[in-house]
């Protein structure tokens, strides 16, 4: 299988979070999990950017139902990744985030990650999936994806 996602031309939004010890594995790089954790850490400041949160995204919670990540290089300890997002609507319901994952090398941004994650607004009270805020649509500018 030839898995590969395939990144927006454009991202609203990008964040630099370092490589921390934790995140490295035995094999001395990034691990698959550490790099969830930071893409994780990278939403959450995308939403907050918006004046959202993951339980108060305009007036609904969310819910990561899917997410694909694709390494392209490896990272290391101390290293500052340059996180860009980009939000596409992919239902009435909820919506996708693209993740590039970059670091420089000899005055030039590399790709070191592609990832996407699948948000579903859902109340959390009722315990039910809901509608897409009108009020995240508009800030978030989502559109269906092409």
């Amino acid at each position: 299988m030839n898995f590969k996602i395939l990144l927006p031309d454009t991202f609203p939004f990008a964040t630099e979070i370092p490589v921390r010890i934790q995140d490295i594995n035995y094999g001395n790089h990034v691990g698959n999990d550490a790099i969830l954790s930071i893409l994780h850490e990278a939403r959450m400041q995308f939403l907050n950017s918006y004046g959202f949160s993951e339980l108060n995204c305009g007036g609904t919670g969310l819910i990561m139902t899917h997410v694909a990540i694709q390494f392209k290089k490896e990272l290391f300890y101390g290293t500052p990744l340059k996180i860009s997002i980009a939000p596409q609507k992919s239902s009435n319901a909820g919506f996708v985030l693209f993740y590039k994952v970059e670091f420089r090398q000899n005055d030039q941004y590399q790709i070191a990650v592609a990832a996407q994650t699948e948000m579903i607004c859902y109340n959390y009270d009722l315990k039910k999936i809901t509608r897409i805020p009108p009020v995240v649509i508009e800030k978030l500018n989502l559109t269906e994806i092409q």
